[in-house]
């Protein structure tokens, strides 16, 4: 593996690590800030905010990737990233814990610029294992980040967004002396009009045969905000989890994904197509989330979880098609448009979920994942409308 993967595996990394180690302790965060017991409605909140910053930058980030180059867009992502989460770290009261959360939205907007880099360099018969790698280091990501939130915020509540600075502070100083450049500048000037957020989807309105692809990026994103928002208050309320709980059980969630889409995707794609690949997918993630919804025995969650291996399949290789779909030009431009449908859909996700887990946590806490299963049954016949190029192989680069 060279040196530009590993820089852009580990910032994936460290991305997912500031994502999930947020989540075992973010409801005793806000109780601690708030002096209220009901805090539901404020993890929506603030989830909501993280998604609007991401919503408005993750466009300007891709086209000024395209312009500027890939490197120095995330050298930029990096350094804020470790600043947010000193914000963090620090934050007395709500106002600033919402600042700090606005800050790390924008600087999550790198992701679609670190997509468009591992499109930069690799072949198109080579990205749906890339791909898959890449979602593996988020999975990866995903693994340390909640057991870390767990464990040092049952410590200190505080200690892990200082562990988080750090980390991303380190991969800041890796990117800069290691990471090269992917694309060659733009010498044309910036139009400015052109980063205004909303204009990438006339582009997208204009490109009719890409809307079914953003679509079901956009739904797959506003039922991944489900986790976030009510795996830890679920925990609780049907377990009795304390945050070390919460972390391993989101922990071993991440390392079943990781596996999965480290090794399954590209032999999958090769076996099933790039469209059964993801309807697989969708099917082990409905079966994971039905029999969660009405279990009532903790050791049931951890036995289900290699279930949702095969709901790691599915992402890259809709990631894999989504690239194939423009051209390289082209490809800062879409993965922005792309980052921008899902933030819109993490938008409007937690602040529909948390208050529908509201209504139902009293009576029954598990039927927040039969909502998800709904949901994924109604992408069923979009992801059978899907267009899929024929693969151009080429030597990797």
């Amino acid at each position: 593996m060279n040196k530009a993967l590993i820089v852009i595996f580990a910032t994936i990394s460290l991305d997912a690590v500031g994502i999930g180690l947020i989540f075992p302790i973010l409801p005793r965060l806000i109780e601690d800030v708030t002096h209220t017991g009901n805090v539901a409605a404020y993890i929506g909140i603030m989830t909501a905010l993280y998604a609007v910053m991401q919503f408005i930058f993750a466009p300007i980030l891709g086209a000024l990737s395209d312009r500027l180059g890939r490197r120095p867009v995330l050298l930029i992502s990096l350094g804020g990233a470790a600043v947010n989460y000193l914000i963090m770290a620090f934050a007395p009261q709500l106002w600033m814990l919402l600042i700090g959360r606005a800050i790390a939205g924008l600087t999550s907007a790198n992701m679609s610029v670190a997509t468009a880099y591992l499109t930069d360099i690799s072949a198109e018969d080579t990205r749906a294992r890339r791909f898959g790698l890449f979602n593996a280091m988020f999975g990866v990501g995903f693994i340390i980040g909640p057991v870390l939130g767990g464990i040092l915020g049952d410590y200190w509540l505080r200690l892990p967004f200082i562990a988080a600075a750090v980390l991303n502070a380190g991969n800041l100083l890796l990117a800069l002396f290691v990471l090269p450049e992917s694309r060659t500048p733009s010498r044309e000037k910036i139009d400015f009009m052109a980063l205004n957020p909303l204009r990438p989807f006339r582009w997208m309105f204009s490109v009719q045969r890409l809307l079914p692809v953003i679509i079901v990026f956009f739904i797959f994103s506003g039922v991944g905000e489900v986790y976030g928002i009510c795996w830890a208050l679920w925990g609780y309320d049907v377990f009795g989890w304390n945050g070390l709980w919460i972390g391993l059980s989101l922990g071993t969630y991440g390392a079943c994904q990781a596996l999965a889409q480290a090794f399954l995707p590209g032999p999958a794609v090769k076996l099933l197509g790039e469209r059964a690949t993801i309807l697989t997918g969708l099917a082990g993630t409905s079966v994971a989330l039905i029999v969660m919804a009405f279990t009532t025995q903790p050791w049931v969650v951890f036995a289900i979880m290699p279930v949702f291996v095969l709901g790691g399949i599915g992402v890259p290789s809709l990631q894999s098609l989504a690239t194939r779909m423009v051209d390289d030009d082209s490809q800062g431009q879409f993965q922005g448009v792309l980052a921008s449908a899902i933030s819109l859909a993490s938008i409007i996700a937690p602040l529909g979920f948390s208050s529908f887990y509201f209504v139902v946590q009293k009576q029954w806490p598990g039927a927040i994942w039969l909502s998800v299963v709904a949901i994924y049954a109604i992408t069923v016949p979009l992801v059978l409308s899907l267009h899929i190029p024929k693969v151009k192989t080429a030597a990797a680069i």
